[in-house]
């Protein structure tokens, strides 16, 4: 969960190379500005329908390849064992567990979940950006976010799979999706550099909320990393 990107129209045809084309008025800053946010909004839209595509069909899988679903007590040990792996394993099981509907003990699951919490906090702050009256340093990092956006977007389809096919049996995979969750964290950090450069009066307060995303794309990689000793140490079968 492959790329999803825009096409952009643009006339290429003016009044002046043809009458037949009468000059269009210039497209003003507040225009151009809603056009910005309509298109920021259906990006992020297609972002999250890929995640959710991508949790539904791990539901499937689930369901298909495992016992029956354990008790909501069970589940949050489970969890516990998996966000072990992380760096930060209290933003693991925090943003994890919400979404954790039906309770699951599944480390595959767990990963889809802490997948789609990072590409929740990634698109607030997209949305924030993009909404706010914020200063020009933290606007030029609206094209870094929709780049990480697009990585974990990307990630999310690569886990999209029908039930009963395997899911990261491939070492291509495996690597395809390290390097877009990667990826994803780099953009932040080059925002946050950015805006240091510039001397931004934003950058702390900013830097706190890129940071929680961060944390959840840094949960997400490790959760990935280890997934086969996940698997072995809760004493289940490697899908």
């Amino acid at each position: 969960m492959e790329s999803l990107n825009f096409i952009k129209g643009y006339d290429k045809v003016t009044s002046l190379e043809n009458p037949k084309f009468p000059a269009k008025p210039p497209t003003t800053n507040n225009n151009r500005r809603k056009i910005i946010a309509i298109s920021s909004a259906i990006f992020l839209t297609l972002v999250i329908a890929s995640l959710a595509a991508a949790l539904i069909h791990a539901s499937a899988y689930e369901h298909e390849e495992s016992d029956p679903s354990p008790t909501a007590s069970t589940s949050a040990e489970t969890l516990k064992t998996v966000c072990s792996v992380t760096r930060y394993p209290d933003s693991c099981f925090s943003s994890i567990s919400p979404l954790n509907i039906p309770p699951s003990n599944n480390p595959l699951r767990f990963l889809n979940l802490s997948l789609h919490a990072s590409a929740i906090e990634v698109s607030a702050l997209k949305n924030l950006v993009t909404e706010s009256k914020a200063e020009s340093a933290i606007k030029d990092c609206a094209e870094l976010f929709d780049d990480a956006a697009s990585q974990l977007g990307r990630s999310a389809e690569l886990l999209c799979v029908d039930p009963g096919e395997k899911v990261l049996t491939e070492e291509m995979k495996m690597s395809d999706l390290q390097t877009w969750i990667s990826a994803a964290m780099t953009d932040q950090e080059t925002c946050i550099d950015g805006m240091e450069e510039m001397g931004s009066t934003a950058v702390g307060e900013f830097k706190m909320k890129v940071h929680k995303s961060q944390e959840y794309m840094s949960n997400t990689l490790a959760i990935l990393n280890n997934i086969p000793s996940l698997f072995h140490k809760l004493g289940l079968t490697m899908p």
